[in-house]
């Protein structure tokens, strides 16, 4: 049986057993003479010393068991070591204190002394005093800071929990790889990916897999490339990234989110989708507010209002969607508006005796903007559109087609059924010019204009004036030309079918002069205002993208 020292007789055995080591020329240095790789007993309340054969001496010590190689402390129930080849094998509350700055918890450790790395099962438990990674079974190579575990674990960073099948810790840089089935849980998201990096320091989670991210709110986040940092509530998503919750959803090459303040940022084919309101905005770069439930749309936006039949497609320099909140207690209008863009008084284009909804959506359009559905095509400096009341006000020189006719003036509403065309008022000189042959128009000219539509075409123009002007070429009943009545009434009503002006009616103070067609003076072929503008129309949707 081999020897029972005691601590008795501790001092005493050590210098005999020195002694012994060096008579028969056994090292506890392990592979050259570094003194940092020289495993060291420090205490045991009962030491054991088994002769396995000539060359191989066995320590065990049992009782507040140590030992130590450089800054590196190993502690446990008992230990038994090789201190000729640097092997250690811990039983029971196995502590690995790695200088002061990582800690390893298990209750069993084989220990690799030549390449410093640990095997640890059992109930493992590694900090950095950021972050707390557990486990069952665990390698840890303390040369390199890198531990690893394949069979299952969990990393606690404050309230974030993260869970995967396989990870790799780097304690230089508290990295932590996940991957297969990783699982993040956090008061404000819940994440799962294939692969995902974490920095237990800076809490910040960097995606490199596709990765499904939802939100406290409901909102889902897929990507596949981001950053996001849980102490600052920042995220950055790169390579196209999709966000939606129940009313909306988003997308773009690159997004940055600032979760404090609501505000989604996309760079890149920016796509939002409402589909409460039917919208859709694009745009290369998108500002999204979620607490005030607004967008800004920039860099050759496009807006559209989609429908089955005739969606209508919107783009200007400028997009902006907002809500306009009922106030019951105050009874007054609050707009949410975003500080980017000038002051607008929505009271100046109130709806028309509509009843008060607690709020609506209403969406603004700046500088050069153009319109295009199947039914009309217009462009105008600004536009104001409500739900409410599904009216498009058109402001600073707006001009309107429809069919082979033009509407122009200084302001126009524009009035809408199912997203289709059902009244027009044109407020100051208004203008309707209406194209027959090549060089040939009908023209009808007023103080304001009101326009009636039928199956999305015009069947009837009221134009008033001091006085009104009208400029209409006559036929007979072959079609032919008989020439041009110039005339002007307080009232004048037009009436059109198939796109062309079939009837003019006038109310008072009529006065009209008919001129044969190869008479009509030069001067009197246009009214005031007279400007065919067809090169400014929207031919098609596409032309808005350009």
């Amino acid at each position: 049986m081999a020897p029972i020292i005691t601590l008795k007789y501790f001092v005493t055995f050590i210098l005999a057993f020195v002694i012994t080591l060096s008579n028969n020329s056994v090292q506890a240095q392990i592979a050259s003479n570094d003194t940092s790789k020289l495993i060291q007993i420090i205490s045991g309340n009962i030491m054991r010393q088994n002769q396995i054969d000539s060359a191989t001496t066995l320590t065990t010590l049992a009782g507040n068991a140590k030992v130590r190689q450089g800054n590196t402390i190993i502690s446990g129930d008992s230990i038994a070591v090789n201190l000729g080849t640097g092997v250690a094998e811990v039983f029971g509350n196995v502590h690995i204190n790695d200088a002061d700055s990582v800690h390893t918890y298990a209750q069993y450790l084989k220990y690799l002394g030549k390449e410093r790395i640990a095997y640890l099962k059992k109930n493992v438990k590694l900090t950095d005093g950021k972050g707390t990674l557990t486990t069952n079974e665990l390698e840890y190579n303390l040369s390199t800071g890198i531990a690893q575990y394949h069979n299952g674990g969990k990393v606690l960073n404050g309230k974030t929990i993260l869970t995967s099948a396989d990870a790799v810790y780097y304690s230089d840089t508290k990295d932590v790889y996940f991957k297969k089935f990783v699982h993040l849980t956090d008061p404000q998201y819940d994440i799962k990916a294939d692969s995902l990096y974490y920095n237990t320091q800076f809490k910040e989670a960097r995606f490199i897999a596709p990765t499904r991210i939802v939100t406290k709110d409901g909102g889902i986040i897929n990507t596949s490339n981001g950053i996001y940092n849980l102490e600052t509530r920042n995220a950055f998503f790169y390579d196209q990234t999709g966000y939606a919750d129940s009313t909306r959803s988003a997308s773009g090459k690159n997004m940055a989110y600032d979760e404090k303040t609501g505000v989604l940022q996309i760079e890149g084919n920016g796509k939002i989708v409402d589909s409460v309101n039917k919208v859709i905005a694009l745009g290369d770069l998108i500002l999204l507010d979620k607490f005030k439930n607004s967008f800004l749309a920039t860099k050759k936006p496009v807006m559209i209002f989609y429908s089955e039949k005739d969606s209508t497609y919107i783009a200007a320099d400028t997009l902006f969607s907002g809500l306009r909140v009922y106030d019951k207690v105050s009874k007054k209008t609050k707009i949410v508006q975003d500080s980017t863009l000038r002051n607008i008084s929505i009271d100046s284009v109130a709806n028309l005796n509509s009843p008060q909804q607690d709020s609506v959506r209403y969406f603004l359009a700046f500088h050069n903007v153009r319109i295009f559905n199947d039914s009309i095509q217009a462009v105008s400096d600004s536009l104001y559109y409500s739900t409410e009341d599904s009216v498009f006000r058109l402001f600073q020189s707006p001009v309107v087609w429809n069919g082979k006719s033009q509407l122009s003036g200084d302001t126009m509403y524009l009035f809408t059924k199912n997203r289709q065309p059902d009244k027009m008022y044109v407020f100051n000189n208004a203008l309707a010019i209406n194209e027959d042959l090549e060089n040939i128009y009908n023209q009808g000219g007023g103080r304001t204009l009101h326009a009636f539509f039928e199956a999305g075409k015009i069947n009837y123009i009221r134009l008033k004036g001091s006085p009104a002007e009208s400029i209409f070429y006559a036929k007979d009943r072959d079609s032919a030309y008989i020439g041009m009545n110039r005339s002007s009434s307080d009232v004048i009503d037009v009436f059109f079918k198939n796109d062309e002006v079939v009837k003019i009616l006038f109310v008072q103070e009529v006065n009209a002069v008919l001129y044969p067609m190869t008479q009509i003076p030069v001067d009197k072929k246009a009214l005031k205002g007279f400007d065919w503008q067809d090169r400014r129309r929207p031919k098609n949707y596409l032309e808005l993208f350009e």
